[in-house]
């Protein structure tokens, strides 16, 4: 049942990944409720749930990303780094969390998952070094925030991938005047009864 929820949410979405990309990502599924259980990492524990509220969710962006390397800010349970990593295999993610517990399980999932890919950190993301063409966040702090404690991480010509449920115009509003928002997009994710927004952001010179 999981596999034709998936598929159909795959299709609402209009994209398009091999039987093996699906298996794996119901795969992932299955090993983030399975370390939930003692490492806390989401607040469900319906599987149905979990494909629509964290695989379709964070595939939602994909039609979003760039080519360029990708830093996943906060990463918990690896959304939306891990489904994004799946879908895109040539796709460079990285993911940076500072709960070594959550960092743990995310290696685990590399590991089993075999995502060549994929590289983590359990670290505090102003601390860290690189430059990274997209930088994504998923209920990690408001834009403001996300923004300074990750701009130094930003290649030149490099974007910001917000992911936020309302649209926080607020949060926008309140942005350094350098910080540029290049699209505001609204997502609908099948099976999920909730506002979802991709805000894109650039810096200026």
């Amino acid at each position: 049942m999981s596999l034709n929820a998936l598929a159909s949410g795959l299709a609402a979405l209009d994209i398009t990944l091999p039987a093996d990309a699906q298996h794996k990502l119901l795969a992932f599924r299955d090993l983030l409720l399975k370390w939930n259980k003692t490492y806390n990492l989401t607040a469900l524990r319906d599987p149905a749930q979990a494909v629509s509220h964290h695989l379709l969710d964070s595939l939602a962006i994909l039609p979003h990303i760039g080519a360029g390397n990708l830093l996943d800010v906060g990463s918990g349970g690896g959304l939306p780094g891990i489904p994004l990593a799946i879908a895109r295999p040539e796709l460079a993610v990285s993911m940076v969390d500072t709960v070594q517990k959550k960092t743990t399980f995310l290696q685990q999932a590399v590991i089993e998952l075999a995502l060549k890919n994929v590289t983590v950190h359990h670290a505090r993301v102003e601390e860290m070094q690189g430059q990274y063409a997209q930088i994504s966040s998923r209920a990690f702090a408001e834009i403001g925030l996300f923004i300074s404690l990750t701009r130094h991480l930003l290649a030149p010509d490099g974007r910001w991938l917000a992911m936020k449920g309302v649209r926080p115009d607020d949060e926008l509003k309140a942005l350094p005047a350098d910080i540029m928002v290049e699209a505001i997009i609204p997502l609908t994710v099948p099976g999920l009864d909730a506002e979802r927004h991709l805000i894109i952001l650039k810096a200026g010179s």
